[in-house]
C-alpha cells in the first residue's frame, strides 16, 4: 500500500494537538466505498514499559474473509503514552506494516477509535487519510461519548453522542457481549461503517479482519480458525 506522509512524526505532545485538529478537517464523512474484494484489519502489540512494539496489517477476501496476506513489523516506539494521542504511538508501525502489503485493500478496520475521539481525529481517522482509503475505526473500549445500552441480539446498535453530535455508534456484535465502538475513520458514513462491521463479524464479538489483525500481531495467525459454535459465550 501507498503512504501518504502528511506531517513529521517526531513532534511535541502541543504539536501533536495541534495536527489532530488541523487533519480533522480533511476527513470525509461521504461514503467512498465501492465494490469491495479485500478488507485490512491492523493492529498493535505493545506494552506502555517497552520500547518495542508489533504492528500487523492483514487482508481477508469478501465475502469469504478468508486470509490473502498477513504482514508483522516490529519496531520501536519513541513517542510517549499519551491518551488521545495514540496515533502519534501508533500509527507508523501499523503504516509500516501497510506498506508490505502486496494486496491492495478496499477497506481498512482499525482497532481504535475515529471519529469519536476528543478532538475528531482517531486512529482510524489518521490511517484513512495516510493511506487514502475508506477506514473504519472499531474500539473495545470507550474514549468519549454516551450512549444507550443497545438491545442483546447482534445487529443493535445505539447513538454515541458528544456534546449534542453524533460521533459513532455502540454496535452488538455478538449476543451476550460487550457492544464495541464504532466510528467513522475516512470516506465513509456511519451506517455505512456499522454494516460492514457487521458483515465482518463470524460469531466473535471482533470483526474478523481485526481478529486475525491482533492474533498476528501476538504471534498467533493461524491460516484457519472456524468460528465458535454453540450459545454466545464471553470472547472479546
Amino acid at each position: 500500500m501507498k503512504v501518504h506522509q502528511l506531517h513529521e512524526w517526531r513532534v511535541s505532545v502541543p504539536r501533536a494537538m495541534d495536527i489532530q485538529r488541523e487533519l480533522a478537517a480533511r476527513v470525509s464523512g461521504v461514503s467512498d466505498v465501492a465494490e469491495v474484494r479485500y478488507i485490512a484489519g491492523v493492529d498493535i502489540s505493545s506494552s506502555r514499559a517497552q520500547s518495542m512494539a508489533t504492528g500487523a496489517a492483514v487482508v481477508l477476501s469478501y465475502p469469504e474473509l478468508k486470509l490473502a496476506e498477513a504482514k508483522v513489523v516490529q519496531q520501536q516506539v519513541t513517542f510517549p503514552y499519551v491518551p488521545g494521542l495514540l496515533s502519534f504511538r501508533e500509527s507508523p508501525l501499523v503504516l509500516a506494516a501497510c506498506e508490505q502489503l502486496a494486496v491492495t485493500p478496499d477497506l481498512v478496520l482499525v482497532d481504535g477509535q475515529g471519529y469519536a475521539h476528543p478532538r475528531r481525529m482517531g486512529l482510524a481517522c489518521h490511517l484513512g487519510l495516510l493511506l487514502d482509503t475508506p477506514s473504519i475505526g472499531c474500539a473495545k473500549s470507550r474514549l468519549c461519548g454516551q450512549y444507550e445500552e443497545p438491545g442483546n441480539e447482534p445487529g443493535n446498535y445505539t447513538e454515541l453522542m458528544d456534546n449534542g453530535e453524533v460521533i459513532g455508534a455502540a454496535v452488538r456484535t455478538r449476543a451476550g457481549t460487550k457492544p464495541v465502538y464504532v466510528s467513522i475513520g475516512h470516506r465513509i458514513d456511519l451506517r455505512t461503517a456499522i454494516r460492514w462491521v457487521l458483515a465482518c463479524c463470524r460469531g466473535y464479538r471482533i470483526p474478523e479482519p481485526l481478529r486475525y489483525a491482533h492474533l498476528a500481531a501476538g504471534g498467533q495467525l493461524k491460516m484457519q480458525e472456524p468460528a465458535p459454535a454453540g450459545p454466545a459465550g464471553s470472547r472479546s
